[in-house]
């Protein structure tokens, strides 16, 4: 969801959490947006999100993440899961090949359930763990490329280019949207009635929002 909702802030995009389980996506939601790291985090039953409000190219964008777990046994709630979202963290652990070699499935999977301008980068996380890395950065960056993907290694352990990671996500989604508005409003103008307001919507804000809760700021 790409919404104008209310004063508060000018935009609320909803941002996913994908990977196998234990890649680390509870730990780097909980270091967005409470700069927080769990170490004895156990895996996440079900689905959570949790918000933060920040700017992003001059307008205030409020971020709504959600993490669910990697297990098999919770693949039915995908279709909500990834509906309105309008941008994908697809991680996996460096230190775990299999995790990088579950990638391709992840984003089959995220391609047939999302829509299909979502904005998608792929995160190596646990960097801090180097010394027990089996999966090369360059073969991230390699998938990545090939996927036509962002792309960075991250340690939500050491609080290492997460910030980095959400802002280019939303950076890149903001563009988008507001290249659509502009291009809805040219399109607009030009076949408006003078004096007439027009109505722009830019992406799917059919109400699909989860209010309150224990994480939402």
């Amino acid at each position: 969801m790409a919404s104008r909702v209310d004063h508060e802030y000018d935009y609320l995009f909803k941002i996913v959490l994908i990977g196998d389980s234990g890649v680390g996506k509870s730990n780097i939601l909980s270091r967005f947006t409470r700069n927080e790291f769990c170490l004895e985090s156990k895996s996440t039953i079900g689905v959570e999100f949790a918000t933060r409000t920040l700017q992003i190219e001059g307008k205030t964008v409020k971020a709504q993440i959600w993490d669910t777990a990697g297990q098999e046994r919770y693949r039915a709630i995908t279709s909500a899961y990834y509906r309105g979202a309008v941008g994908a963290f697809l991680v996996y652990d460096i230190t775990k090949k299999q995790t990088f070699d579950n990638i391709q499935r992840w984003l089959r999977e995220l391609r047939d359930h999302a829509d299909s301008n979502i904005v998608i980068m792929m995160t190596g996380n646990k960097s801090d763990l180097n010394h027990l890395r089996v999966v090369a950065e360059e073969a991230g960056q390699t998938l990545a490329e090939k996927e036509g993907l962002s792309f960075l290694e991250t340690s939500a352990l050491e609080a290492l280019n997460i910030e980095k990671a959400f802002q280019t996500i939303l950076t890149e989604i903001h563009q988008i949207i507001s290249k659509k508005a502009l291009a809805a409003q040219e399109a607009a103008a030009s076949t408006a009635v003078p004096g007439q307001g027009t109505t722009i919507n830019v992406s799917d804000s059919s109400g699909n929002v989860k209010r309150g809760g224990c994480c939402s700021s």
